[in-house]
């Protein structure tokens, strides 16, 4: 397990997701050090403890990445959110593009319209076209290809 600066590796919660989803157990925890990681499907978050000597001192999960590429977690921390957010429908796996060698349906900066697809969510084995609920330009994408999505977790910023 590594520790960067502002948090748990993200492949280590994800790691620990696919472990929740293939043994359809409601909780997992790991401690190795003075590293504790708990996931679970209780809670919506993901919860990171460093053990003190007199208290625990809680650490936020990872920030998540913006415009589909792995975020630097100090620039994805300051970085704010403004406009109209578009939750996740459903639990699955988020796709930005329609295949692995296709291009994605959207980047930060583009102008979409009502209607149009900017992601695909798998779940059970169907991909969902998810459309956008407005007309506006993508400001932001809070999600990585082949990431895993909670319902109602925030995608895609539209301004």
């Amino acid at each position: 397990m590594s520790i960067r600066k502002s948090g748990v590796d993200q492949q280590l919660i994800r790691d620990l997701a696919g472990i929740l989803n293939d043994t359809n157990l409601t909780e997992i925890e790991v401690e190795l050090g003075d590293l504790k990681v708990r996931v679970s499907r209780q809670s919506p978050s993901v919860h990171a403890f460093a053990a003190a000597p007199s208290a625990s001192v809680y650490a936020p999960p990872p920030a998540p990445a913006l415009g589909g590429q792995p975020a630097d977690a100090s620039h994805a921390a300051a970085t704010e959110v403004s406009g109209h957010t578009v939750p996740s429908p459903m639990v699955g796996t988020a796709y930005s593009a329609p295949s692995p060698d296709a291009k994605p349906f959207i980047e930060v900066g583009q102008e979409v319209r009502e209607g149009q697809t900017l992601l695909i969510i798998e779940a059970m084995k169907t991909m969902n076209q998810i459309p956008s609920p407005r007309t506006g330009t993508v400001t932001a994408i809070l999600f990585e290809d082949a990431q895993p999505v909670e319902y109602g977790e925030p995608l895609v910023v539209i301004e």
